[in-house]
């Protein structure tokens, strides 16, 4: 099966424009994130606005996706759980249409997830793409951090290194790392945006 994979290259807000990045319409950094409610794999409705108060990570997900098996050979897990562990609320969110051959149910992504044994808060179906689009989530995984104002403070890639390959993990930096613990000791976070790389989502059409 062909997959269509997005990845140009990464490059930090202080070295280069942002053409390549959200559309005009979609979420920008220093601004408010979009609201959302979602239904989680069990079934129950899980807003934005839930934890206000707390840094929210987002995390574009699809187990069919290999850069998003990549990091569910651990790397993926181990920040869910050092990050919720230091109060961080951790949402990833598939919004892949039900058409597509990539397409889980909510029972069986809630099984493969146990399966991995991930430690995000909360895994949430966003089906018709509106949550996805408004954020101008484009790959799996495609990364996002927000503030305990709600401020969106981070957008793209996981690191900087934009292969499936395992072993590119250990010498990649994790911007989602750097992002979180810069965040969490009150700095600024030195790279705010960059290209994200991975599985174009499949939106419904």
């Amino acid at each position: 099966m062909q997959r269509r994979v997005f990845s140009l290259g990464l490059m930090s807000t202080a070295a280069a424009p942002l053409w390549w990045s959200q559309p005009a319409w979609a979420a920008q950094i220093g601004q408010a994130a979009p609201a959302f409610s979602l239904s989680d794999t069990q079934g129950r409705r899980v807003s934005l606005a839930d934890f206000k108060g707390r840094p929210v990570v987002l995390e574009w997900l699809n187990p069919g996706c290999p850069f998003v098996r990549k990091h569910y050979q651990g790397n993926m897990q181990g920040l869910q759980r050092e990050y919720t562990g230091r109060g961080v609320a951790w949402l990833a969110i598939n919004s892949t249409e039900p058409a597509s051959v990539d397409y889980m149910a909510p029972a069986t992504l809630a099984q493969w997830m146990r399966e991995q044994q991930a430690a995000a808060t909360a895994v949430l179906m966003d089906e018709d793409g509106r949550t996805g689009r408004a954020y101008g989530a484009r790959v799996t995984p495609h990364m996002y951090i927000i503030d305990a104002e709600g401020m969106l403070r981070y957008a793209g890639a996981i690191d900087s290194i934009p292969s499936a390959r395992v072993s590119d993990i250990e010498r990649a930096t994790n911007y989602v790392r750097q992002g979180l613990d810069e965040l969490l000791a009150g700095r600024p976070l030195s790279v705010s945006t960059n290209q994200p790389y991975g599985c174009t989502i499949k939106y419904k059409a």
